[in-house]
This record gives C-alpha cells, sequence and structure tokens, in this order.
C-alpha cells in the first residue's frame, strides 16, 4: 500500500472501471463529463505514483552499479 491509501494496482483496477462505465449500459450523457474528469484526476494520481516508482528504481539502479 502506498501513502495515498490506495496500491497502484487497485488505483489502475479502479480506472479500468471508470472507463468501462463509458461503455456499459449505465451510461448517461449527463454525467458523462463528471465520470470523464474523475477518471482524468485518477490517471493523474497513476502517473504521478509512476513517476514516484521510476524514480526509486533509477535511484536503486544507480547504487547497484557502484
Amino acid at each position: 500500500m502506498n501513502k495515498n491509501g490506495n496500491s497502484l494496482n487497485e488505483k489502475i483496477a479502479e480506472l479500468d472501471r471508470k472507463v468501462e462505465w463509458f461503455y456499459s449500459d449505465d451510461f448517461e450523457l449527463e454525467k458523462a463529463v463528471e465520470k470523464y474528469k474523475e477518471a482524468a484526476n485518477l490517471a493523474k494520481k497513476i502517473e504521478k505514483d509512476l513517476t514516484e516508482l521510476k524514480n526509486e528504481i533509477e535511484v536503486l539502479s544507480k547504487d547497484f552499479t557502484k
């Protein structure tokens, strides 16, 4: 679990569910903008987590090459 409370896998699964809504029978045009904003915000959090993970891996890689 990361400092935001959800693991990266959990966030990705949640984003998948949000995207699937657009293709489901529950889709409503009136709710689409709100759902899109939620998905975009979650995607930004995932991107941030991935960047932090990448930076951590790069630091660890440098330690192993010394």
